[in-house]
């Protein structure tokens, strides 16, 4: 069935919006790291500060959150001092004590980000807001969530947690925090001589910062603070991963979700040349320097002109001085190896922070870029996009290959380059469902599937995400069975770094390469959930060559789609060396 203009332009904002974004636990149970598939769990006998109830004692002072029937919230608690002035481009600092009541009662600040027309937040966005069940449990396992959006927008509010938190029995916090150039510069002028804020990675100190809060008043709200989980979606995965990586996270919590993550780093220098490439328009706009290129050079520069320059630019201008990445590396180089915060090897390095781990993808996952890629902008403008044969098979050439890297890159890849100097238990998974059109329609079986960000209505099983576009797909028994397991799933790894239970399929653990991988597969069919494990293995090597024979779409298609599609992405490194694309890379 062809689709109309106006469903074809809710793909189209669905895929703009991602590519630029069960029976309780008891109560009191104590972290365990054994990799027994079913856990005891053990009473804590610690003391704990919380009482039922909107108004807590932290740290810093007193709070006064939300209540309803089913949770309490505190929204909006500032984990650190505001990063403006002369606090910016530096590590976090400890907050001011108030007196009085802190009225936590709406969400805080957003990192500042957006288009030059589009400006939202605010560059004082360092708060976190926490939800936990309205009861009077304590010891609770505390689920630490860090949004999307390539580490250049998003907002604590992609994740619905209230039903989570009760679900699971858990405590849910969610952050807020420094995103664009405000959070990641490599640029020499800004350095100050300490390591940790000249390693240009001031997101990851902001993370930092807000554990080392967690760890002093989690009890405060009833959480256990030996047991954090840290999680994140997206570029909030893939700083999941950094902080494994980090030895400025050691000790700072005991497990760690990635949601679409995999391993992303770049070089210092390499970044500080496509960042002052960036930012010479705004030196010349300014009257400062007469050309692109003599600006470039010049905030290349450590002297002291250079850096009262940078601390002038507004808040605004810095945000939006990068456009959508795309996920490519190259579009916003962040994440640095600097050698202190991240290893000068990434990820090859042989020192993690060893915790139980799980590492999930969408089988689909590339699908919400292919749809907003440049390459389909005319055949979006035509609404030629499905109805167009030719085109028709382009698309389902990038989303099926696209997908096929990206699915490697957020889990298998990661697990075999950690799988010899990682001793703790890890975890792998896909999320398959979205593909039946018998039971989510023909127009999002072919355009989204088991797309990017797939897992979220299964995690909090609230409208959000896909499921606001696609609320009937979700209206059947096999879905609302599938919700259940997987949250079942998530609230044992919380409650203790084994995801495993009785009536569960079993969830195996990597062993080693040799082996081969241990995925497992989430789908439904329309009247139950369908969970099982897979030990099927594939490399970069093998889809390379499914591409070369592929005939679906002429040669002169896939070889633009080659080299302006899939090019440049996180996962394309062998990829790109194969067909020799161009490094898109300032030299």
């Amino acid at each position: 069935m062809w689709l109309q203009r106006k469903k074809i332009n809710s793909f189209i904002a669905i895929a703009l919006a991602v590519s630029f974004s069960w029976m309780p636990m008891p109560a009191n149970a104590a972290i365990s790291t054994n990799k027994d598939p079913v856990q005891k769990q053990t009473i804590l006998q610690t003391e704990q500060a919380y009482h039922q109830g909107v108004v807590q004692q932290t740290k810093y002072g007193t709070v006064s959150g939300l209540q309803d029937s089913a949770v309490l919230s505190w929204q909006g608690i500032p984990y650190a001092k505001a990063p403006i002035g002369d606090l910016r481009w530096k590590a976090p600092q400890e907050p001011e004590a108030w007196t009085g009541i802190f009225q936590a009662t709406k969400n805080g600040n957003i990192g500042i980000q957006g288009s030059k027309e589009n400006i939202q937040g605010s560059e004082d966005c360092l708060n976190l807001s926490i939800y936990r069940p309205n009861s009077q449990a304590t010891g609770l396992p505390v689920l630490v969530y860090i949004h999307g959006g390539n580490n250049q927008s998003g907002t604590n509010k992609e994740i619905a947690p209230e039903k989570l938190a009760v679900d699971a029995n858990c405590i849910v916090v969610s952050l807020n925090y420094r995103l664009g150039l405000l959070g990641f510069n490599s640029l020499p002028a800004i350095k100050t001589g300490n390591k940790l804020e000249d390693s240009g990675n001031y997101t990851l100190l902001d993370f930092a910062r807000a554990l080392d809060w967690l760890k002093d008043n989690a009890e405060s709200f009833g959480g256990n603070s030996e047991n954090i989980t840290i999680s994140g979606f997206s570029a909030g995965g893939r700083d999941v991963m950094a902080m494994l990586a980090s030895p400025v996270f050691k000790n700072k919590y005991q497990k760690a979700i990635s949601f679409s993550g995999g391993m992303t780093t770049a070089d210092p220098a390499a970044s500080s040349k496509v960042i002052a490439k960036t930012l010479a328009p705004l030196v010349v706009e300014d009257g400062v320097k007469t050309s692109l290129s003599e600006a470039g050079q010049w905030l290349l520069q450590d002297t002291p002109d250079v850096r009262e320059y940078l601390y002038g630019l507004s808040a605004e201008r810095l945000a939006a001085s990068f456009g959508n990445a795309r996920i490519r590396m190259s579009g916003f180089p962040h994440l640095y190896s600097d050698g202190t915060v991240l290893p000068k090897e990434g990820f090859a390095t042989t020192s993690y922070n060893e915790v139980p781990l799980i590492m999930l993808t969408g089988t689909n996952e590339f699908s919400a870029f292919s749809i907003g890629d440049p390459y389909f902008v005319k055949a979006q403008n035509n609404q030629t996009l499905l109805s167009d044969p030719e085109t028709r098979k382009e698309l389902a050439f990038v989303i099926k290959y696209g997908s096929e890297f990206y699915r490697l890159f957020n889990t298998e890849e990661s697990a075999i380059k950690m799988i010899d100097s990682y001793k703790a238990p890890i975890y792998t998974c896909a999320v398959q469902w979205g593909g039946n059109k018998s039971i989510v329609g023909d127009e999002m079986a072919e355009l989204v599937g088991a797309t990017h960000g797939i897992f979220l209505p299964f995690l909090t099983d609230e409208v959000i995400g896909v499921r606001e576009k696609y609320p009937q797909a979700f209206n059947n028994q096999g879905a609302k069975d599938l919700t259940k397991k997987f949250q079942k799933y998530i609230s044992n790894f919380l409650w203790t770094g084994n995801p495993n239970s009785e009536g569960l399929v079993k969830w195996e653990t990597w062993k080693n390469k040799q082996t081969g991988p241990r995925q497992l597969i989430f789908d439904a069919n329309r009247d139950h959930a369908i969970i099982k494990m897979s030990y099927g293995a594939t490399s970069y090597d093998a889809i390379i060559k499914e591409i070369e024979e592929d005939q679906t779409i002429s040669q002169k298609e896939k070889d633009e789609i080659i080299k302006k599609v899939l090019n440049g992405r996180w996962f394309s490194k062998k990829f790109d060396k194969h067909f020799g694309n161009e490094n898109l890379w300032i030299n």
